[in-house]
């Protein structure tokens, strides 16, 4: 053990040394100088270079750094020490770096060091996310959606049999690791799979490989095991030969292609299969550019499709839902088909406008339907542009679900299809290029975050809670509903009068809180609106109730409209989460770079804000909706 710290002392000391040189070199150069010159210098934090995912990494970044003249990284390896990587992160920002990408074996010991930074310089967070919302842009996969695809190939593997499952987690506090693990837990509940254990093997090969080689050793009932990294999934397969156990199926996460990565440990057999999540490393330089040419329209989080690799399969090269650029026939001007659902609030009003807005300034043909809050009508529009042969199409659905049928017909037509605002749910995910909009579960997160702040000040106080539900299955009220009761499900606080179903609109709101207080009357402390137009309804109800909204009830909504932010600034609301409807711009560019050919990401979440009374009067003169 000496041995092995006094080696991590020489890395360390190393590596700073290296930094130190480096960082003098490079801050000798002048920045300013476009003509051959560096002119960002960007500082690339790692926690390790042991696992083939984080050499896989920095591979990707020096390839895209590669293709230009103007910018230059720093590279740093915490050797697996979140202590080191504080001290790496602290001499980057010390040596001047215009830019930190980090990427965290162990978010929770880092959180407060990336929001510091944030708090100087831009920050792009990779793979494994912080908490909170304390840096400029996250890239990575959707966890929880990883975690489901492992679990629905489980299911599969271990169809008709009673199986027993061994999770291996990285760092149990982590966002990723429970998000991964809900995931799939979620798509084996039902089944005859169960997780027997679980062990926190810290993302590391060797650790997974002892705690896998003792636990063999003493329990011969496992079917399975699904470790949630690469390295970890290599640990289990070794310690599978040492205790002679070679019929366990293993299931791994990462599948980096290169090497040393997980597609050749699956095509010999080693695992049976990898949900692939791609490190990010190119778009990070591509975005990293962006932001500190200070582009607009930069996102909040740029979510890269996961896929499944199996023996079966392709190599793994390539992405699900990457679609052909359309055969445009000799066309100049690009034909873009939007379905959206209605016009039901303020904020679908002004998202339709920055559509056409957008299209009229990109000089791309849009053909607008509106399906007035039909399914029935939207499926119509879709079919009509493929029978027009629009180059991409668009839609805002009315719910997640029933839209596999439509969707397999734009597919086979070779039409690629752009979700706005809203996401659809579908077994098959190739069936859409990319979603463009908020994270509303993240919504509902920031709603409960500033409820429980409140709490905090009369914490022997319970808080009886009205929800205003949106449209029934639709993505934003499944989401806000969930981000919002993750973070009160289990504080005492906290308590339901009523979850209403609504439909987003002003009169739904103003019906539902009047049902509410007929029924609750003053018992009630706090309404939580699902979006600003039932929110308003609800003020209304309650001020008919003879009630004062914002002071006698707690009223928090999502969207951030004009409207709301007025009854902000009066004190009618007291906290408005924002959901920015102006996607035009940034769907017009998905459009042209998907009829180009290139890749887009699964998911481009876009960066919204939170006002508070207090804050709402420094915003609201500049709001464009």
């Amino acid at each position: 053990m000496t041995e092995k710290v006094h080696r991590l002392g020489l890395l360390s000391m190393f590596v700073f040394l290296l930094i130190v040189l480096l960082g003098a070199w490079f801050a000798g150069r002048d920045k300013s100088d476009s003509e051959g010159g560096t002119r960002f210098l960007i500082g690339i934090s790692q926690p390790n270079l042991s696992d083939p995912w984080h050499v896989a990494l920095n591979e990707e970044v020096k390839e895209e750094v590669d293709k230009h003249n103007d910018i230059r990284v720093i590279f740093t390896d915490a050797a697996q020490s979140s202590a080191q990587q504080k001290e790496d992160i602290r001499h980057l920002v010390g040596y001047g770096v215009d830019l930190l990408v980090v990427s965290l074996d162990d978010p929770a010991a880092l959180t407060a060091t990336v929001a510091e930074v944030y708090r100087k310089i831009p920050v792009i967070v990779l793979g494994r996310g912080v908490t909170g919302y304390d840096y400029t842009l996250y890239i990575g996969t959707d966890n929880e959606v990883v975690g489901q695809k492992a679990g629905e190939f489980a299911a599969e593997t271990l169809k008709g049999r009673k199986g027993t499952i061994v999770e291996v987690q990285g760092f149990g506090d982590s966002p990723t690791v429970q998000e991964r693990s809900l995931g799939f837990r979620e798509a084996i509940a039902g089944s005859n799979l169960e997780v027997t254990h679980v062990v926190n093997s810290d993302w590391q090969r060797d650790r997974a490989e002892d705690q896998l080689t003792d636990l063999l050793a003493k329990d011969g009932n496992v079917d399975l095991i699904f470790a949630h990294s690469e390295s970890m999934a290599l640990g289990a397969y070794r310690a599978l030969k040492n205790t002679g156990r070679m019929n366990i199926d293993i299931i791994g996460i990462d599948g980096v292609t290169t090497k040393t990565g997980g597609s050749p440990y699956v095509s010999e057999r080693q695992l049976i299969g990898m949900v692939r999540s791609p490190t990010g490393g190119r778009e990070a330089i591509q975005y990293a550019l962006d932001i500190l040419n200070k582009e607009k329209g930069i996102p909040k989080k740029v979510i890269l499709r996961s896929r499944l690799v199996t023996s079966d399969t392709e190599s793994g090269d390539g992405a699900d839902g990457k679609a052909a650029p359309p055969d445009r026939n000799g066309k100049e001007t690009l034909k873009l088909g939007f379905a959206q659902v209605g016009s039901e609030s303020g904020w679908r009003i002004a998202h339709t406008n920055s559509v056409i807005g957008a299209a009229k300034d990109a000089g791309i043909e849009l053909l607008f339907r509106n399906a007035d809050q039909s399914q029935e009508r939207q499926f119509e529009s879709i079919r009509e542009f493929i029978r027009q042969r629009v180059d991409v199409i668009a839609f805002s659905p009315k719910t997640e679900t029933g839209w596999e049928e439509v969707l397999s017909e734009a597919k086979d037509a070779g039409i690629p299809v752009i979700l706005s605002d809203r996401e659809v749910k579908v077994k098959d995910d190739s069936l859409w290029t990319a979603y463009i909009g908020s994270d509303f579960r993240e919504e509902g997160r920031r709603a409960a975050r500033w409820l429980t702040e409140q709490a905090d000040r009369e914490p022997d106080r319970v808080y009886r809670i009205v929800e205003l539900q949106g449209t029934p299955d639709s993505a934003p009220a499944l989401g806000r509903k969930k981000g919002f009761e993750e973070l009160i499900r289990d504080d005492d606080r906290f308590a339901y009068a009523a979850s209403l179903e609504g439909d987003f609109t002003k009169r739904s709101g103003k019906e539902l809180m009047a049902e509410a207080l007929e029924k609750f009357g003053k018992s009630i402390d706090v309404v939580y609106a699902h979006n600003d137009d039932m929110a308003l309804g609800a003020i209304e109800a309650i001020e008919a109730y003879g009630l004062k909204p914002g002071k006698d009830i707690l009223l928090i909504s999502v969207d951030a409209t004009k409207s709301a932010m007025d009854a902000l600034s009066i004190g009618k609301l007291n906290l408005v989460v924002e959901c920015n409807p102006l996607l035009g711009p940034q769907l017009m560019k998905a459009v042209k770079d998907v009829s180009q050919g290139k890749d887009l990401p699964m998911k481009i979440i876009t960066s919204e804000g939170v006002f508070t009374q207090e804050l709402v009067k420094q915003v609201k003169r500049n709001r464009e909706y």
